[in-house]
């Protein structure tokens, strides 16, 4: 048996206890007994999920699964370590939508087309959003990651304080600014915005979403860098304005959980996220704004078209593993991923969507109602705004530094774009 020495949070899921959901859930093609499967995963609302579910493949397969769940940098620097060093560490790995062009180009993951292709009929992909299919592992004609984990940019509102102050929420940017400005009470500790300010993923990845919704991009038509855009330089400028008068204080160090865990306890009126962290605004146990939040798709500037993100997660399969790793790892894929498994993942709060079925299925629905805007995300959205290309990491690096140091005032919007545009275009020569 291969040696696997992983650190942070670790399950041994063969002795874990759990009620079993109904054994149709998965009909298994092969047994797999002898093999282990060790998962390198996000730590985002599917991740304990998966670990609770796991168990019955175990059951059906004889295959054992370990789950390592991890931050999202230290799982950026695991995996990348792992398939650089050939040390095959993981055999599966949640891959951001963005790592996509940077797994295609260095071959760290097997190529799913041509087992796609042969499963057609079971995998049921009709049933799956194209532009998930695309986006969360689709690049170059090849598809380096399955769908498993869709989330759509949403804006997620307090009902009650809009109510209170006689408003609606925005369709555009600019009306939305404006109600940003008339909720926000510092005086009673209540804040119009809030967004990720911290340095690193965290600021590049949320600053990107409102740069596409006030007419930003990221590259030019010819594909390279245009960082240091007027529009993207008017953008950031905007962005900080909103921290400046409206944020709650300490934002600009806010990663995703600091921006959750603000609007749950109430401090904020308005925020953008993805829409894998709704179903815990209604969860008593850890929100104190239960039955006030309303979700509707983002505000675009006038003249902008509707720009609805799209994000989330696919599986990868390491390609330094062995051929019954593999089997094993693909089964695992195609288990989770189906139908029920994939609906009782998010009964379960996974907030995970790929599947057409999920977003209008009764049981699903009676429990999150705002599933039908993240139907409209999904079959209207833009899975590249962060441009989803082998460069990808080295822009998130520079657009990280860039816009946290604008935030704290260590530089002005043009100056820190001009840096970043500076230190990425040299990749595209």
């Amino acid at each position: 048996m291969k040696s696997k020495t992983l650190r942070g949070y670790r399950l041994a899921l063969l002795t874990c206890c759990m009620a079993a959901f109904p054994a149709a859930v998965f009909a298994a093609p092969a047994r797999h007994d002898g093999v282990t499967l060790t998962i390198a995963c996000e730590n985002d609302q599917f991740a304990r999920v998966l670990a609770d579910m796991a168990p019955e493949f175990t059951k059906a397969t004889g295959a054992k699964v370990d789950v390592d769940i991890m931050s999202y940098p230290e799982l950026a620097t695991k995996t990348i370590a792992d398939f650089v060093g050939h040390t095959k560490g993981y055999d599966i790995v949640t891959m951001d939508i963005v790592w996509s062009g940077q797994f295609e180009q260095a071959g760290y993951t097997v190529d799913l087309t041509d087992w796609i292709k042969r499963d057609t009929a079971e995998l049921d992909l009709d049933d799956i959003y194209p532009s998930l299919m695309h986006a969360l592992g689709g690049y170059d004609g090849k598809q380096v990651a399955y769908p498993f984990a869709g989330y759509a940019n949403v804006l997620a509102y307090r009902k009650d304080l809009y109510e209170k102050a006689g408003l609606k929420p925005a369709d555009t940017m600019e009306e939305h600014i404006a109600n940003i400005a008339k909720l926000t009470d510092k005086a009673n500790k209540i804040y119009g915005f809030v967004a990720n300010g911290q340095k690193g993923p965290a600021a590049a990845q949320d600053w990107m979403q409102y740069n596409m919704q006030l007419g930003g991009s990221i590259l030019g038509n010819d594909g390279k860098p245009t960082l240091n855009s007027d529009a993207n330089v008017a953008s950031l400028a905007t962005y900080k304005e909103l921290f400046d008068k409206y944020a709650p204080p300490g934002a600009a160090d806010y990663d995703w959980g600091g921006r959750e865990e603000s609007f749950r306890q109430g401090l904020v009126a308005n925020m953008q996220t993805w829409s894998v962290g709704a179903a815990d605004y209604d969860n008593p146990k850890i929100s104190k704004v239960v039955g006030e939040v309303g979700i509707k798709l983002p505000p675009t500037a006038k003249g902008v078209p509707p720009q609805y993100g799209i994000g989330g997660w696919g599986l990868a399969i390491n390609a330094d593993i062995s051929d019954a790793e593999k089997a094993a790892a693909w089964d695992f894929i195609k288990w989770i991923d189906s139908r029920p498994a994939h609906k009782e993942m998010n009964m379960r709060g996974a907030g995970s969507y790929i599947r057409k079925s999920e977003l209008t299925d009764p049981d699903l629905l009676k429990r999150y109602p705002f599933l039908p805007v993240v139907a409209e995300a999904f079959e209207k959205g833009n899975g590249d705004f962060r441009p989803r290309i082998p460069q990808y990491p080295e822009i998130q690096d520079a657009l990280g530094t860039a816009v946290n140091a604008a935030l704290v005032g260590n530089g002005d919007p043009k100056s820190v774009l001009d840096a970043a545009q500076a230190k990425v275009v040299k990749l595209f020569k």
